[in-house]
């Protein structure tokens, strides 16, 4: 017998704990839980970084859960919620600490993901699983968690909260001129490979300069890899074309600066979901990761798409021959992405009226 789903959720619990992109993409489903029921109370487990980015997300109460605290952390967050009893669990992380952590919360219900979504047996930690939805993108994944609840309008909102010292951090950096937003590096994972050539992304910023008189302000977090990459494009690059803030901001300054840029460029990373989020144009650089699986949602036909390629060249494969979510863990598949090719993708954005779109029906089920 199926655990019944609350027609009227009182109090809605989601666990996604990381990453950054993730929890942008995800922000959609909570303000369409939030125009189904205005009413309902929605506590937010998060990660630490990830909380960051998101606090005063309107409606939502927020609790940290920082991985680096392991086993420990986990008994004070169980502790923190042991007199909270939630409706419905919507279980929206696939990963074996995050269903652990799912074991002390209390809830009539939990959610999770079918079991072809579901990652290290997810499935064996959820009383409910979503209706199938093969070659899903990450963002309408989340939003089958609504559409299995009855929630009916699922068009695209976010409203990020940007506080005001946000902005004038951005504008430390970059004044009133207009400019192009580029964070070269992705999460320096292990074996991750989704990093583009510091020879290539001087390119751009020249032609940026030369052909639209924008600077380029590069941004990232203070990793040794990102610096190195900083200065490698700096130093081929002319001095009044490029701002080097890597390491330089945090993450509300990040999104306001991408708030006020006219264009993102990045590989498969935090800031191609932020620009998404923020109205802001994005050129996603992708070879390693499947763009109709993970690009930038709303700017996915000014996606620079080598992913087939790379497949061919490095796995041997077809796409459909191979499994929705895998990636290309070759070290040199981005190189298969062209410069011409980012350039064509950055002239057709800027070509655009300089307009934010605020809403989007995402692609049915």
């Amino acid at each position: 017998m199926k655990h019944p789903l609350p027609a009227q959720p009182r109090h809605i619990a989601v666990l996604r704990l990381s990453a950054l992109g993730d929890v942008c993409n995800l922000v959609p489903t909570v303000r369409a839980l939030q125009r189904q029921w205005p009413d309902v109370r929605i506590t937010w487990i998060i990660g630490k970084a990830e909380h960051s980015l998101l606090a005063g997300l309107s409606g939502v109460e927020f609790v940290v859960y920082d991985k680096a605290s392991g086993l420990a952390g986990m008994r004070r967050l169980w502790r923190e919620l042991s007199d909270t009893r939630f409706d419905v669990l919507l279980h929206m992380q696939q990963a074996l600490r995050a269903s652990v952590l799912s074991l002390g919360l209390k809830a009539k219900v939990r959610v999770g993901y079918d079991k072809a979504r579901a990652k290290d047996a997810q499935h064996w930690f959820t009383h409910r699983q979503l209706a199938p939805h093969p070659r899903a993108h990450v963002l309408e994944s989340f939003l089958d968690f609504a559409r299995l609840l009855g929630v009916e309008d699922l068009s695209l909102e976010w409203d990020l909260p940007v506080p005001a010292e946000a902005f004038d951090e951005a504008a430390a950096l970059t004044g009133d001129a207009p400019y192009v937003l580029m964070s070269p590096c992705a999460n320096p994972r292990l074996r991750n490979f989704r990093n583009w050539s510091a020879e290539g992304y001087a390119a751009v910023i020249e032609h940026a300069w030369a052909q639209y008189g924008l600077k380029t302000v590069l941004t990232g977090g203070g990793s040794t890899l990102e610096r190195e990459m900083g200065e490698r494009i700096v130093t081929l690059s002319r001095p009044e074309a490029v701002i080097d803030a890597i390491g330089a901001t945090s993450l509300k300054g990040l999104l306001a600066l991408i708030a006020r840029a006219r264009v993102v460029i990045a590989p498969d990373s935090g800031p191609v979901h932020m620009g998404n989020a923020m109205g802001t144009p994005v050129v996603g650089l992708f070879a390693t990761t499947n763009p109709d699986r993970a690009a930038p949602y709303r700017w996915r036909d000014y996606v620079v798409n080598r992913y087939p390629d790379a497949v061919r060249t490095y796995l041997h494969w077809e796409l459909d021959e191979i499994n929705w979510g895998q990636r290309v863990r070759h070290a040199d598949a981005m190189t298969l992405i062209r410069i011409e090719d980012v350039i064509g993708k950055l002239d057709a954005l800027l070509a655009r009226p300089n307009e934010r779109k605020e809403e989007e029906r995402p692609d049915e089920a």
